[in-house]
């Protein structure tokens, strides 16, 4: 067995740490972009009014004039000079489609800049652990974790390189940066070489799958909790009620909550797919291997199921029952809720065949 390079090992923490700093920093950009979204609504509610205005005006010109110059035009026109202006009407500042309408927004532009290298200098942690230790990094907890959270954050820009999710910002970085530091206080393990069991080439395909499902999972969690939002304010709107000012402002910048619904469906049956092939089907094969059979009823084998009902049901019901709305938004929700439940609580306080957190008994 070869040595660990712990020279690397250490480049591979401080690499880490570098990582989560410049990702909190593109979270809190993020969140002043949403803050300040108010602002740039109203600034661009106010171009839209000036360009409409002038429109009106130009229109109004020439039938003003000639009315000017008829014999009783004078009271009219000055009867239609003393109405109120119309104001311009709503126009959306997002499509459904998440195309990109060239608002103006630095902050956020900065944050996908700053998570760009975050992302960078994420990658170069974990294929450095990886080196350091010649195996792959995701051989526990901490390493699942972080791992995790590198690849929530890529294909966060890979998406955003698509469509316009810069909205969804917040949320992403936001569950990022409480990955890494539930990894770092949660689950810290120093780096070693891993117990006979997991010294097989399936553990690259079982567990690159799993973190493939949990990241799509855990984006389609954030587009849930923003749907669930979105639908309210809409129920406000229709009911006529006001949102100026109410805090709502940065919904405009949101797609509805139908289209939240569809985008987080779409991803919801790709991750279900690396679910399937991954902690199931993969999971099965390298336990046969492993142990000689293909299914037991180990406690990690059981909360993995559970986990794949969850969501095959969300898709069943979605797809042929008309769940839809606020009901497939919830069911999605429990799925993740399930996720988190099986990493920390099952994986911590549940002893089984799949005890491989690395924490110290």
């Amino acid at each position: 067995m070869q040595s660990i390079n712990m020279e690397l090992a250490q480049y591979s923490e401080l690499f880490m740490l570098i990582s989560a700093f410049i990702y909190t920093a593109a979270f809190m950009l993020f969140a002043v972009d949403m803050i300040r979204s108010s602002a740039t609504i109203r600034r661009v509610e106010a171009e839209l009014a000036a360009e409409n205005a002038a429109e009106r005006e130009l229109v109004g010109a020439e039938p003003a004039a000639g009315a000017a110059a008829s014999a009783g035009g004078g009271a009219e026109a000055r009867t239609g000079a003393e109405q109120p202006v119309a104001a311009a009407p709503a126009e959306e500042l997002v499509d459904d489609e998440m195309a990109y309408l060239g608002t103006s927004r630095p902050f956020a532009n900065i944050a996908v800049a700053l998570t760009v290298l975050a992302v960078a200098a994420h990658t170069f942690a974990v294929a450095a652990r990886g080196i350091a230790a010649n195996r792959v990094p995701w051989a526990n907890m901490y390493e699942f974790l972080v791992t995790g959270a590198l690849v929530v954050a890529a294909v966060y820009l890979l998406v955003l390189t698509r469509k316009d999710v810069r909205f969804l910002g917040t949320f992403a970085l936001g569950l990022v940066v409480t990955m890494m530091a539930a990894a770092t206080i949660g689950f810290p393990t120093p780096l070693a070489h891993v117990q006979p069991a997991l010294q097989s080439p399936w553990i690259a395909i079982h567990v690159s799958l799993a973190v493939l499902a949990i990241s799509l999972f855990t984006l389609t969690f954030a587009m849930n909790v923003l749907q669930l939002i979105q639908h309210r304010r809409e129920l406000t709107q229709a009911a006529g009620e006001t949102t100026r000012g109410s805090g709502w402002q940065f919904l405009r910048l949101v797609p509805s909550a139908t289209s939240l619904e569809n985008w987080a469906y779409r991803m919801n049956a790709l991750g279900f797919v690396f679910w399937t092939l991954g902690p199931l089907i993969t999971g099965a094969i390298w336990a046969e291997e492993t142990w000689g059979r293909y299914w037991g009823w180990d406690v990690k084998e059981v909360w993995t199921f559970v986990i794949w009902v969850v969501y095959a049901g969300y898709l069943h019901a979605r797809a042929t029952r008309g769940w839809t709305g606020n009901r497939a938004a919830w069911l999605s929700i429990i799925g993740y809720g399930c996720i988190i439940f099986n990493y920390a609580v099952v994986n911590v306080y549940f002893p089984g065949l799949h005890s491989y957190a690395g924490l110290p008994q």
